[in-house]
Order: C-alpha cells, then sequence, then structure tokens
C-alpha cells in the first residue's frame, strides 16, 4: 500500500474500505493488462478468437492517443479483422462498453463479442494528493458475449451530465501537449466530498430506474455488483435501495478502485468461488467521471 505522510493504512480503510490494490509493473501498459483478461474470458467461454465479431476495450489509459489500444490486442490474441474499438467513459465505460456490444448482437451486426474494462490508471496519480491517490489501483476484466434467448444482458441504461466536469477530472489538454512547462503533467483532481454525494444519488437512481422498468424491485435481485469506488458510497446506495450487504459484490477492500475494470472484476470473482450461480439475477451499476453512469440488469 503506497499512502502520503498523512494517510496511513487505518485512515485509509476506514473512509474508503481499501485494505490493498495492485498497481502495474514499469512495463506493463493497459494493453498488457487487457491481454491476460482476454485469455482468461476466452479459455473460461472455450471461445476461438478467429470467431469474435466485435471487440470493445473501455479504458481511460490507452496505451497511446491512437491507434486505439482495442485494435492493438485483436492482433495480439489473433481475431483479426473483426471491429474493434476503445470506449472512454471513465469508471463507467464498462457499462457503456457491454451496452454497445448489446445492440451489436441485438441487431445483427455481430454474433459474438469481447469486451473489457482495463485500466492503470495509478500512471495518472498525484501521489501527494491525499484526496485521490489513495483509491486508486490497476486491472483489467473481460467477458465473452454472444446471443442467447434464455440468459444474458435484459436491458442497460446510460446517462451523462457534462456539468459535473469539474468534480473529477485530469489536468492537461491534448491541444496543450500533456506534460509541458504551460499543461503541466496529466494527473487526477477531484473534489471529494461532491463526488462521493453525486455518485450515490446517481448509483441509486440508475438502479431504481432499471428495475421499475422491468417491474422489479430490489427484493427480485440476486446480487448488486456496484462500481468498486468507495465502501461507504456501496454501503450508502445499498441503504438507499434497503438491500442487506450480504447480496453486495465486494472487491474493493483487495482492489481498490481501478476504474473500468472495476465491473468486469467483481462478477468474475464471484462467480469463480461459487458466489454467482447460473440462473441469478444481477445489477451492474457504474460512476465515472464526466459525470457518467450507468446499469446492466443480466440473468445470468
Amino acid at each position: 500500500m503506497i499512502a502520503t505522510r498523512r494517510s496511513n493504512h487505518e485512515w485509509i480503510v476506514e473512509r474508503t474500505g481499501i485494505h490493498q490494490r495492485h498497481l502495474a509493473a514499469p512495463h506493463e501498459a493497459t494493453g498488457d493488462l487487457a491481454y491476460f483478461a482476454a485469455q482468461k474470458a476466452l479459455e473460461a467461454a472455450n471461445i476461438d478468437p478467429e470467431t469474435l465479431d466485435l471487440i470493445i476495450l473501455a479504458t481511460t489509459t490507452p496505451d497511446r492517443i491512437y491507434p486505439a489500444t482495442a485494435c492493438q490486442l485483436q492482433h495480439r490474441i489473433g481475431a483479426n479483422r473483426c471491429t474493434a474499438f476503445d470506449v472512454q467513459a471513465v469508471g463507467s465505460g464498462f457499462v457503456y462498453a457491454l451496452s454497445v456490444a448489446d445492440k451489436f448482437i441485438r441487431c445483427g451486426d455481430a454474433r459474438r463479442a469481447l469486451v473489457f474494462g482495463a485500466d492503470v490508471h495509478s500512471r495518472l496519480l498525484d501521489w501527494e494528493d491525499r484526496a485521490s491517490c489513495v483509491l486508486f489501483g490497476d486491472g483489467a476484466g473481460a467477458v465473452v458475449l454472444e446471443a442467447d434467448e434464455n440468459y444474458g444482458i435484459m436491458s442497460t441504461h446510460l446517462q451523462a451530465d457534462g456539468s459535473y466536469e469539474s468534480l473529477l477530472y485530469v489536468e492537461g489538454r491534448v491541444a496543450d501537449g500533456y506534460d509541458n512547462a504551460a499543461a503541466g503533467p496529466a494527473k487526477v483532481r477531484m473534489e471529494g466530498r461532491d463526488v462521493f454525494k453525486l455518485a450515490g444519488q446517481q448509483l441509486t437512481a440508475t438502479a431504481r430506474e432499471t428495475l421499475a422498468k422491468h417491474g422489479l424491485d430490489c427484493t427480485d435481485l440476486d446480487w448488486l455488483i456496484p462500481h468498486q469506488a468507495n465502501r461507504r458510497i456501496i454501503q450508502t446506495v445499498a441503504k438507499k435501495l434497503d438491500l442487506p450487504l450480504e447480496k453486495v459484490v465486494l472487491t474493493l477492500d483487495h482492489q481498490g478502485n481501478t476504474c473500468a475494470a472495476s465491473i468486469p472484476l467483481a462478477p468474475d470473482a464471484a462467480v469463480r468461488d461459487g458466489r454467482i450461480k447460473r440462473g441469478d439475477l444481477l445489477l451492474l451499476e457504474a460512476f465515472g467521471a464526466g459525470s457518467t453512469w450507468g446499469s446492466a440488469l443480466i440473468q445470468y
């Protein structure tokens, strides 16, 4: 655990619920983490990468400005000539990418898709800013999607409000050059209290909207899988939804906020340890800078 002089382990755990995080090695980039996630997802689904029609990578930290990291991954896994592109919606990125892939499949433009969430957010941190540096870790997760009459994505709901831009952003602009004397280095800046309040409101609202669309309430859910940003935010949302924490998948304690990787990593852990079972009803929900937020209701 890396912390500033004023932020020891007990302080971090009390305020965030984070005990441990993982940082990419100096030689590793987002594409490297995503590549390993792809291998695990394809192996678990027993899928030949040559059968993929679509690759979407949700990330805030692409390997380069261009080409898209998804295109580089396409080549690395041997899925040449399928559609591939990146999506940027920060913490909501995976839900956004999942929604796009769902629509590709529903309209018949793709039969099988590989969807990632991956970030090396630690590269954007100011390690002297305890409001942000104690929260984020690096990671990648991936899922394979294909059409199924009995299981899968029931609906997705995406929203954004650019008026909240100043609450959570990265300094520096492409137009100015990311790291020069005028622009300064690209570092995360966050108004923590305002983000905490806004995230709780938006995550609660998107959960209620999604359930209402299907005539459901929280008692119908088997699992809530929220964006793993802060344990107190998750507890607040669960309380507002009248949902016991025993029905919430938490990986925050040992992963931290892995940004776009947050959502795919959580169900992966719960499926592998047996908590999530075939037929379970899952509600995924995420929040990100922008601000962006969204949800996906899934019959696993």
